[in-house]
């Protein structure tokens, strides 16, 4: 079976966040931007897969019409056992356009469509060639994006909290959103803030001493740059308080960099930009030996979301990120939403266990 071609959809899906806000610079973002890659082969099969696109969709899709599919063409599918070889030897033809970002995003589309044909070729879903099942339903935690007001976070919580959702991340960046958000919840349900990169080493370990008795469960990615690991790591030793980093963050290479620098008690892989589940896997078996958590970085509703909870099923813990938003439509028919109990069920349907509604593809395509 080879590979007869190598396609991108930008599919753009609008949705609605109440008071809350995600923004690019002054720009409000009222839309999730998804570049879909869609691999076909000689037997009819077809593998889909997810680059990571957010604001940059057109660029993300010229990467996989650019790079990825010349190199993809013509290839035979390999099965699970040969897709870290193949998916090796891409990364090193690409090496000279970097090993990071929009590249890294590309290369983790083609992955993901690998790894959704093999399981298709055996007759299985994907979790079934990672390892053991060790759970058919993975806890969501509610991701709210950005809202400022510490009334209007409080609010969000509480109904976060009532619809299901068993932990919540906040978007903030000061000390009243944190409280705020953590009386609305009470003392058990987990807090986690993500910062996004905005502070020095020694802002932050000023912001989590006046945060600690909220005690949220991590800081994430809260020093600037984001790769700045040793300021991470004496953080972490002055902060008292978990750190979490990694969304930003490709290969295993880098993660290990993160691990040896003592950076991290919560490892973020993000399967649509760290390399696919290929680097997924190293990077939580990386983890799993350093006695670091995975929490992924998993705020997307594409294939990468089910490439998402099939890692996660195999896994004791480790929950999935879904941003706290209502979208206008959904590529799987409501399947891989949050049900009543705060749980996504695990597709186990062959390959990544659903196929996307091509009629929604259509109607929010992108041309």
């Amino acid at each position: 079976m080879e590979i007869t071609d190598v396609r991108a959809h930008h599919i753009r899906v609008p949705y609605e966040a109440g008071v809350a806000s995600f923004r690019q610079g002054a720009s409000a973002i009222t839309a999730l931007d998804m570049v879909l890659v869609e691999v076909t082969t000689d037997s009819g099969l077809t593998g889909w897969g997810d680059a990571f696109a957010y604001v940059c969709p057109r660029t993300t899709r010229s990467a996989v019409e650019e790079m990825i599919a010349p190199q993809a063409r013509g290839l035979k599918v390999p099965d699970a056992a040969g897709i870290p070889a193949v998916m090796e030897q891409i990364q090193r033809n690409l090496h000279l356009f970097g090993r990071y970002g929009i590249t890294m995003f590309a290369i983790s589309g083609l992955d993901i469509a690998l790894w959704d044909l093999a399981a298709k070729v055996k007759g299985v879903p994907v979790h079934r060639l990672l390892g053991e099942i060790r759970r058919t339903a993975i806890p969501a935690y509610a991701s709210l994006l950005r809202i400022g007001s510490p009334d209007n976070i409080a609010a969000e919580c509480r109904k976060a909290v009532a619809l299901g959702y068993g932990a919540i991340k906040l978007h903030e960046t000061t000390q009243p959103a944190v409280f705020a958000a953590r009386e609305a919840i009470g003392p058990t349900v987990p807090l986690m803030v993500d910062m996004n990169c905005p502070l020095t080493a020694e802002q932050a370990i000023a912001f989590a001493a006046t945060c600690r008795d909220a005690q949220p469960m991590f800081l994430e990615e809260p020093v600037w740059p984001p790769e700045d690991f040793n300021a991470l790591a004496e953080l972490r030793r002055k902060a008292g308080l978990g750190i979490a980093a990694g969304e930003n963050a490709c290969t295993e290479y880098q993660f290990r960099q993160m691990m040896e620098a003592g950076a991290v008690s919560h490892a973020q892989p993000s399967v649509i930009k760290v390399g696919g589940i290929t680097e997924f896997l190293k990077v939580a078996a990386l983890a799993d030996r350093s006695g670091v958590k995975i929490v992924p970085h998993s705020p997307y509703f594409g294939p990468g979301l089910l490439a998402t909870l099939h890692l996660l099923a195999t896994r004791d813990d480790g929950p999935v990120e879904m941003f706290y938003l209502k979208r206008e439509a959904c590529l799987w028919n409501g399947r891989a939403d949050v049900d009543a109990t705060g749980h996504v069920a695990v597709p186990s349907g062959p390959g990544l266990g659903y196929e996307p509604d091509r009629g929604v593809m259509e109607r929010y395509r992108v041309a």
